[in-house]
């Protein structure tokens, strides 16, 4: 909730600042126009058009400044709202579309499509520099399936949980490449704002709330 609050008062703190130096040139500029049309030359009036723009450009910005503080309130409350759905999450597995995928106690998913243009993928995992981890092509079912990691590399030993990359490349029956969407599956541990966003913990990956597609099974 700190993080929230922070976010806040640094959103309405600084409306509040540009505010205060709109109104305060607002006012500069009324005592100048002031001066001026007291000490103006008869013959020669300022002109009343320019004068009349001027301060309606100063109002439009003024009331620009307004509807600017409101929305990021309201933004900031939309945001507390998606921690606090998101904080309910922290225990429960959920669907995520991303190209990471979270090792947690040696368990992984990759959820793959129904078989259409694709008929099978080629699913790759690479760790955080880049070497391949593990590699193997799936066939595609009539329907959605899922693909479980053991954590194991090519070599047959296991890795450490964390935050790998994987990488899906669709087959068809001529063997070329088909893109295919896909989400991961990971146990939710955690929420938190960061840069005016809501972010999603799944041990060692982070993604953003606007990332969740589903609420998985708890097995």
């Amino acid at each position: 909730m700190s993080g929230t609050i922070s976010a806040t008062t640094t959103a309405t703190g600084t409306a509040a600042s540009s505010g205060s130096r709109l109104s305060a040139d607002l006012n500069t500029f009324l005592r100048l126009l002031t001066t001026q049309l007291q000490n103006q030359d008869p013959t020669q009036p300022m002109d009343a058009n320019q004068l009349t723009n001027q301060l309606v450009q100063f109002s439009t910005v003024e009331q620009q400044m307004n509807t600017n503080t409101t929305l990021q309130s309201l933004l900031s409350l939309q945001q507390a709202g998606q921690l606090g759905q998101a904080a309910a999450l922290v225990g429960q597995r959920v669907a995520v579309e991303t190209d990471h995928l979270p090792l947690q106690s040696g368990r992984a998913q990759v959820n793959l499509p129904a078989a259409g243009a694709a008929r099978s993928a080629r699913i790759e995992i690479r760790d955080t520099t880049g070497n391949l981890v593990r590699s193997q092509e799936v066939e595609l079912a009539t329907g959605a399936k899922a693909w479980q990691w053991d954590g194991k590399d090519t070599r047959g030993q296991s890795r450490p949980d964390g935050d790998y990359r994987v990488t899906v490349t669709g087959l068809g029956s001529d063997r070329l490449t088909v893109p295919v969407t896909y989400t991961v599956t990971g146990k939710v541990t955690g929420a938190y704002r960061e840069d005016g966003a809501v972010m999603v913990r799944m041990g060692a990956l982070s993604v953003g709330y606007e990332t969740l597609r589903e609420l998985a099974s708890a097995n």
